[in-house]
């Protein structure tokens, strides 16, 4: 029963966990939301101490159970295990203390360092975060083209075309080179990212060491054969000895279902309890799961290939319309609501969850060294719409703080400035205005280039402190491939 009930509830959230980084519409947010917020490193950035406080009471009763059922790259890793179809396939491996609390130690120190880049490398769920966003939502979204094609075809509008982009190179190599690396270690010794890499596991472990519930052992009933050793994913189950490593039970069952004599029972202590003398000292490596499949492998090969398909865009179907160039500022852009730079590259995992939510092109994966894969706003596909405030809604870790529409449209992320060599009224002589007619807050005006000729081209001048950094007049700019007009980014956000 208790693998059974593990399948269930880890099959029930990866499936809701997935549908939330792979849903574009925009709805399923508000229903799907709390599956990221009860991610343990997620909530404990956002101070959510009931979250935190709920994972390791439950961590205490039934050990790590977070690691089977919540966490969606311990999930990741038994689905992948479960294609291997060697039967016993795992032996008990010593616990690597060293890399496990070396790692933790690492992930801690990046942590207070503001060393964004590695602490979004080693969070689990922002691993898979970025996996779910990078190479599963492309095949996605081609997959709603597909049908988007086939209804209109039939005159039906139940489904519409979405842009198939690679927001970050760097972000989906990273996503890729993630997802290969943990598949090899799920195949050839199950948990072992899980238990010698992951710094939340580590941490998880020193609780689970003390949990209520375990897996023990009956000696007079043990035969020593063997099987709940070579089937224990995790690699921390010594037959001969009789012993369990509770730091790396993730509470799997697998042993269990195993165990032909009834020697093997999940449970509190007893006094003719071998195991709970011996608790203690074991290792990582993984199990078949069942008889779970995801494709995943399939979905991956095909991901490369989908994202390339991105149609060409022409004019009238006379010219073809040149790319925009991303400018090149200062300061980057944080979404409104994220407070601060600083703020964001201390809270934010790079999960990728806004990057995934935001319907406007706006937001991708940041280049820089420091901050990398953390999210950045440029508006060459888009602008920060003022209606729009679905990534502070989205995020679970604080980085983006929940706004209101009101409050951001106050809020000054950075400010447009104008570039007149690119501007058309200056390289080309004509009138344009396009950035002053759709400028929300009316922060640019128009002023004739020549004061005593009315008639003379004119040129935008933009007003500082009414300006909230939108993008609408740099997305809008006609002026191709540089914008005549470009946002600069704000160290810290401030309302007007």
């Amino acid at each position: 029963m208790l693998r059974k009930a593990r399948i269930l509830l880890a099959t029930v959230m990866m499936t809701l966990v997935t549908l939330l980084f792979l849903d574009f519409t925009g709805t399923l947010h508000a229903w799907l939301g709390w599956t990221a917020k009860v991610q343990f490193l997620p909530a404990l950035l956002a101070l959510n101490v009931a979250v935190v406080a709920t994972l390791l009471a439950l961590t205490l009763v039934f050990g790590r159970i977070y690691c089977s059922v919540v966490c969606p790259l311990g999930i990741l890793q038994d689905m992948v295990a479960s294609v291997r179809r060697k039967k016993n396939p795992y032996h008990y491996s010593r616990e690597h203390r060293w890399l496990r609390y070396g790692v933790l130690v690492a992930f801690v120190v990046a942590f207070a360092a503001g060393l964004g880049s590695l602490v979004a490398l080693l969070a689990p769920y922002s691993s898979y975060g970025r996996m779910a966003q990078s190479l599963l939502q492309p095949v996605w979204l081609g997959a709603n083209n597909l049908l988007a094609s086939v209804a209109e075809h039939y005159e039906s509008y139940a489904f519409y075309h979405v842009d198939v982009w690679v927001r970050s190179l760097p972000t989906f190599a990273v996503a890729l080179g993630s997802f290969a690396v943990i598949a090899a270690l799920a195949l050839h010794g199950g948990r072992t990212y899980c238990n010698a890499i992951c710094p939340v596991g580590t941490l998880l472990s020193l609780f689970a060491r003390f949990s209520w519930l375990k897996i023990r052992f009956d000696e007079d009933k043990c035969r020593k054969c063997g099987k709940c050793e070579r089937n224990c994913k995790a690699a921390c189950i010594d037959f001969k000895k009789m012993s369990v490593d509770y730091s790396r039970c993730v509470a799997c069952g697998n042993c269990l279902e195993q165990c032909a004599f009834g020697s093997l029972h999940y449970g509190r202590p007893k006094a003719s309890s071998h195991a709970e003398t011996a608790a203690g000292k074991a290792t990582p490596r993984e199990a078949d799961a069942g008889r779970r499949s995801f494709l995943l492998g399939t979905a991956m090969a095909t991901t490369a290939a989908l994202l390339a398909q991105e149609k060409k865009k022409v004019d009238g179907g006379l010219a073809t319309i040149e790319d925009k160039v991303e400018p090149q500022r200062l300061t980057p852009l944080t979404p409104p609501g994220s407070v601060s730079a600083k703020n964001m590259q201390q809270r934010c995992t790079a999960c990728q969850l806004c990057v995934s939510k935001c319907p406007n092109g706006v937001l991708r994966p940041s280049t820089s060294l420091l901050t990398m894969m953390q999210p950045t706003m440029s508006y060459e596909r888009g602008y920060c719409r003022p209606e729009c405030n679905r990534c502070s809604e989205v995020c679970p870790t604080g980085a983006i703080r929940p706004i209101t529409l009101d409050v951001k449209s106050s809020t000054q992320i950075g400010h447009a400035v104008w570039v007149g060599k690119n501007c058309l009224p200056i390289t080309d002589g004509v009138e344009c205005g396009n950035c002053a007619r759709h400028c929300p807050t009316g922060a640019i005006t128009m002023m004739n280039l020549d004061p005593d000729d009315e008639l003379s081209p004119s040129f935008p001048t933009v007003d500082e402190t009414r300006c909230i950094g939108c993008g609408a007049c740099e997305n809008l700019c006609p002026a191709r491939p540089f914008t005549a007009i470009y946002v600069e980014g704000h160290e810290v956000h401030k309302e007007i």
